[in-house]
């Protein structure tokens, strides 16, 4: 099983949260950037349907497979002050 750990980080003149290189939008508190990145790490444990799903990779080939609806990652929100 994957493991999301969000992080509290300053951006865009105010705080937002981070995942693998990716920022939320900017909040203008600690407080509210904390507060959206318990939520976010709350759904993404919530289970959905299995679906198919196709996508193209590099090399211009196309790919189908079913994407688990129940395969979620553990999550989890680090608090940097």
């Amino acid at each position: 099983m994957s493991h999301v750990t969000y992080k509290i980080v300053e951006h865009d003149s105010g705080w937002a949260y981070t995942y693998d290189g990716v920022f939320s939008e900017s909040f203008p508190t600690h407080a509210k950037a904390l507060a959206a990145a318990r939520r976010a790490a709350l759904e993404q444990r919530v289970p959905g349907r299995t679906e198919s799903i196709q996508y193209e990779t590099a090399d211009g080939k196309w790919h189908t497979e079913a994407a688990s609806g129940s395969d979620r990652p553990e999550t989890d929100v680090q608090d940097t002050p």
